[in-house]
């Protein structure tokens, strides 16, 4: 028995994590897997109905379950609440909660979904790359922070904070993955300007000596933005900090045609793991049936591989998603101009189909 916390949150996260649970629960039969999912409530959802993003009755959802298979949250409704009351506060109260560190985010171009990326096909094709990103520290989690006024006006601060420690595991998490891959890492700072990335420099030239076999290289961010879309076929693992990771992953899903693309996995220590799409909740098509589902079906691989250890069903579902693709099945974010656009409920029906 695998026990799961299962968060829709806002917006199209009903519907993709909807397609996302049809798709593991086929898994789970055919693999005689038996599933407890327990419903939480997150986000948006979860301040109308109890006034905050993270009810402690999630929370403890949470911690109890093996695993946690989270939507989006978010919306315009929600914005004229302070920061700390919006629903994206929930998530990243979470994550901290639960101690989950790293956030592993998969980008490839998938064979055919060129249309929708501005990136040249050349260029695009044969990408397959993962980005590590620090999820619990830096600008997001910085003390002191606030608008403050005074005499000569308002003024902001955010802090961007970092320790040894939280840099050096996530480092070790990017070397551990890269040695299951392509043995290469790049770790990715601004330490020409920035003594948190001088320090992030010197622990990842120290970490790279535990793992002689994968290669390192420094990069600057501003210089690995520009390198993503200009050759992305040279990195295979991308590490860096909190802020960076969130906008560099973000420009990596140019390389998949769409965010609706991309999963991902948020870990820390031991096998237990929050799995999502990387997309938010596209307010603007909620409800339609028309949301692309793939983010979230692959999180659920994500799942699968490194919360529960089934490496075959994962890949099972990884191929299931390229076969569909590859005949012809398109949402409208990634559909050619003369492609077969279908919805979320038939490309999630192929996808099963070719499990």
């Amino acid at each position: 028995m695998v026990r799961i916390a299962v968060l829709p949150g806002d917006g199209i996260g009903p519907e993709v994590i909807g397609a996302a649970i049809r798709v593991l629960e086929r898994v789970a039969e055919r693999a005689r897997l038996k599933l407890q999912l327990r419903e939480g409530l997150v986000g948006g959802a979860a301040i109308d109905r109890t006034g905050r993003p993270l009810p402690e009755e999630t929370l403890r959802l949470c911690r109890e379950a093996d695993a946690v298979l989270f939507g989006a949250v978010g919306g315009p409704r929600w914005d004229h609440l302070p920061v700390e009351a919006r629903p994206e506060r929930g998530l990243l109260v979470l994550r901290k909660a639960l101690g989950l560190y790293a956030n592993l985010r998969p980008v490839r171009a998938w064979p055919g979904v060129t249309g929708p990326s501005p990136i040249k096909p050349d260029r695009q094709q044969g990408a397959d790359l993962v980005v590590v990103r620090e999820l619990t520290g830096g600008l997001y989690y910085g003390r002191p922070r606030g608008v403050f006024s005074g005499r000569q006006g308002r003024r902001a601060v955010d802090t961007l904070r970092y320790t040894e420690a939280e840099i050096r595991r996530v480092l070790r998490a990017a070397f551990e993955l890269a040695r299951q891959r392509r043995r290469k890492v790049t770790s990715v700072d601004k330490a020409n300007v920035l003594a948190s990335s001088q320090l992030w420099r010197a622990v990842a030239t120290e970490v790279a000596r535990e793992y002689p076999d994968v290669e390192l290289e420094h990069a600057l961010v501003d210089s690995t933005a520009m390198a993503l879309v200009s050759r992305p076929r040279d990195f295979d693992v991308i590490v860096t900090e909190n802020m960076f990771g969130d906008i560099l992953s973000d420009e990596a899903a140019t390389l998949a045609g769409s965010l609706g693309m991309l999963p991902s996995a948020s870990l820390g220590r031991g096998r237990r793991g929050l799995y999502e799409p990387v997309h938010g909740t596209a307010p603007d098509i909620a409800g339609r049936g028309v949301a692309n589902p793939t983010g979230a079906i692959l999180s659920v691989a994500l799942m699968l591989r490194h919360s529960f250890g089934l490496t075959d069903e994962a890949a099972g579902i990884e191929a299931a998603v390229e076969r569909t693709l590859a005949q012809g099945y398109r949402t409208a974010d990634i559909a050619e101009p003369e492609a077969r656009v279908v919805g979320t409920a038939e490309f999630t029906e192929a996808v099963i189909a070719n499990l």
